[in-house]
């Protein structure tokens, strides 16, 4: 079966959240209200709920032996997009959870990675592989 991936979480600022979807992450917005919008978040659904109570931020859990955000969603982009979301994260001079580096140099896995934090805390990964067979390779 094939699909489209679908995730919804909380804000408390949906001003807020366009601003970080919207312009920052270049997230086309879809269908909304003054209670929810949907951005189309690199060809997935992503819908995004405003409720009137201040939104907790996640905890993060990281893996004991990469030190990465263990719960988090993310998208793979390819190796060139991915270099333009470098260069669009820095010169936007958000914090990195994870800096941008390659992981599992050398390896099957080998992919450029990075880890930034939406303005309600959600862990959000942008990877890349530059030979996109490696994906699910083992």
């Amino acid at each position: 079966m094939k699909g489209k991936f679908h995730i919804a979480f909380a804000t408390a600022d949906m001003t807020r959240a366009k601003r970080f979807y919207g312009d920052l992450l270049g997230c086309k917005i879809g269908r909304e209200s003054t209670a929810w919008a949907d951005f189309d978040f690199f060809g997935h659904q992503m819908s995004i709920h405003k409720i009137a109570e201040k939104v907790r931020k996640p905890r993060n859990y990281y893996n004991p032996n990469s030190h990465i955000p263990a719960n988090h969603f993310g998208i793979i982009l390819s190796w060139a997009d991915w270099h333009k979301m470098e260069e669009k994260l820095k010169a936007s001079r958000i914090n990195f959870l994870v800096e941008p580096h390659l992981a599992f140099e050398g390896e099957i896995g080998e992919q450029k990675t990075m880890f930034i934090q939406d303005p309600d805390g959600n862990s959000i990964e942008f990877k890349s592989f530059e030979d996109p067979k490696n994906i699910f390779a083992v």
